[in-house]
């Protein structure tokens, strides 16, 4: 049996950027450090695969500053939270197809 992978987005292959669509898709923005904590993961780790979603134009980044100190907020994207529901579709369907 051939098991279709449609709309598979290589983009949510590792789990960082699994999870932190699905801590935005959930949520309406949320900042660096709340998500670096969430997620147990480190700065350099985050921001390379926060970097990979911004390029794939699949979440929006903001700027700025509370007090003195600076604030960087992610949302996801229209095109990110439609490829992400999609994969997570193309997901249920691969469980889907191993129940037949």
């Amino acid at each position: 049996m051939k098991i279709a992978l449609v709309n598979f987005d290589k983009a949510f292959e590792n789990r960082i950027r699994l999870q932190v669509m699905s801590v935005l898709v959930a949520n309406e923005s949320y900042d660096f450090n709340s998500l670096k904590e969430l997620l147990e993961v480190t700065d350099g780790n985050l921001a390379s695969h926060l970097k990979a979603l911004e390029k794939d134009e699949y979440i929006t980044v903001s700027k700025s500053f509370v007090g003195r100190k600076p604030n960087t907020r992610y949302q996801a994207s229209k095109k990110g939270i439609s490829a992400f529901k999609k994969h997570l579709e193309a997901l249920e369907n691969l469980i889907k197809q191993q129940k037949l």
